[in-house]
């Protein structure tokens, strides 16, 4: 009779350790086609096991194919087409992961700081829509998001940004790399579209693997070049125009509104604005956004909580024109939205009952100071004897502009060799730039306070030993 013995199966169960081995002696032709296995008591009482041990076994043996039963004759193994044959793996190769260089501190980086996260007030928050919205939460949200966090948004855009939007218009998705995937089906694989050179890469490295037209359109001081777009053909732009990355940019009124003739020039032209970082201009007011300037519904408005709340928070959102919000819906409606109902309803509440405001507050201010000190630090380590600061009061990173003759590439290694991480400013052109001498992206939301001094000495020693 066939026979198993049980020693040294460790914490496996009998049923699936007897299972398995049933299975690879069908696999491997032990057990030929055709075979009667024993009767389930007869063959208990040969392994000294119980009956309900090998029932177990053999159902799981019929569900997945390898045994068949007929009534009254027993159980037998079942055709197995063989191919050549595969041999059983030992192991499973791991995947080695790039190993990310750490770094004193990070001047490239754009995360915020984890301790700026308002965790009391966001659990507190959480645990009421837990017990006021149990039902709710298992409900499937509509493809552009809870209700409730739609009319939410509005509100505040309509509060801060002096944009008038129709809840039902706005799609929520869990970061802006999903919502431009959606954009690029409602408009069109077969437009041309059109990104600022220099800007943000991870943009274009999404529109690149959807496989669509993309163009790079030359920038000025006051932004994109219209004659740039109409040169290349471009149907759809994107921009940042409040606060342009890395940059600094602001693109003002005329060079808007000229934006804004060329998109309204053509059936099918928009202009996607990007307005990632609104919130954090450190003086005066807020510029407006170029949605508010819009009166023939050409402007796809995109904003993320990730920047204003915390790098780990995916929310993001759009606000589309009416043609095209009727037509997501009719065409991509099917689409679940990729935010949970918890996170959803829960940033409902943070923004309406007035804590996002609150939390807007208290981070520009503790921005403003940062930079103030960061400012302060350079000047104090005579960095700023040979270098210059531009855009310091848009936002949350500035340029810095080294003078003289040095390359930015010599700056970036001896930087390194400090323990110190930053970007030069041609890594985000798309061809070649045309810059002043050696200019880096200064980004100093993640950098931490007590870090920040001993971080711009070893940066102003770099400076010093590749300009030496």
């Amino acid at each position: 009779m066939l026979t198993y013995s049980f020693e040294g199966i460790g914490s496996e169960n009998l049923y699936t350790y007897l299972y398995r081995r049933i299975r690879d002696d069908i696999v491997s032709g032990v057990i030929r086609p055709g075979e009667k296995l024993p009767s389930k008591r007869s063959f208990a009482e040969n392994l000294g096991v119980s009956v309900v041990t090998v029932e177990n076994a053999y159902a799981q043996l019929i569900s997945e194919g390898y045994l068949y039963s007929l009534p009254k004759k027993g159980f037998f193994a079942a055709e197995i087409e063989h191919g050549e044959a595969v041999p059983a793996r030992a192991d499973i190769p791991a995947v080695k992961l790039p190993e990310a260089p750490q770094y004193f501190a990070d001047f490239s980086g754009n995360r915020t700081d984890p301790e700026n996260f308002p965790f009391s007030t966001w659990t507190k928050l959480m645990r009421e829509v837990i017990s006021e919205k149990s039902a709710e939460l298992m409900i499937n949200a509509p493809g552009g998001g809870v209700p409730a966090l739609r009319q939410a948004i509005a509100a505040h855009l309509y509060d801060f940004r002096g944009i008038h939007a129709d809840p039902n218009h706005i799609v929520v998705g869990a970061g802006t790399e999903y919502l431009y995937g959606l954009l690029i089906q409602l408009l069109g694989f077969d437009k041309t579209y059109a990104l600022e050179d220099p800007g943000y890469r991870k943009v274009g490295q999404i529109f690149e693997s959807f496989g669509v037209r993309l163009l790079y359109t030359p920038m000025d001081s006051d932004g994109v070049e219209p004659k740039a777009l109409y040169e290349i053909g471009a149907d759809i732009l994107h921009i940042s125009p409040s606060h342009h990355f890395p940059t600094g940019t602001v693109t003002p009124a005329a060079r808007r509104y000229a934006l804004l003739r060329w998109a309204a020039q053509k059936e099918g032209r928009y202009i996607i604005e990007d307005d990632y970082d609104s919130e954090f201009r450190l003086t005066g007011k807020p510029i407006p956004a170029l949605q508010s300037m819009d009166s023939m519904d050409r402007i796809i408005y995109m904003n993320t909580f990730t920047k204003s709340l915390a790098s780990t928070i995916r929310i993001s959102y759009m606000v589309l024109p009416p043609a095209l919000a009727e037509k997501f819906y009719r065409q991509l409606g099917f689409y679940t939205c990729t935010v949970s109902n918890l996170e959803q309803y829960t940033l409902s509440k943070f923004i309406s009952d007035g804590y996002f405001e609150k939390h807007i507050n208290r981070m520009r201010t503790k921005y403003k100071l940062k930079k103030d000190r960061l400012l302060d630090a350079m000047q104090e380590s005579g960095l700023l004897d040979t270098a210059e600061i531009h855009g310091e009061d848009f936002g949350l990173h500035f340029l810095l502009r080294i003078t003289g003759k040095v390359s930015a590439e010599k700056i970036r290694q001896a930087a390194a060799k400090e323990g110190i991480r930053i970007s030069c400013l041609s890594d985000y052109y798309r061809n070649t730039p045309k810059t002043r001498g050696a200019e880096f992206v200064i980004s100093y939301s993640q950098l931490p306070d007590d870090k920040l001094p001993e971080a711009v000495e070893r940066l102003t020693r770099a400076v010093k030993e590749a300009k030496e």
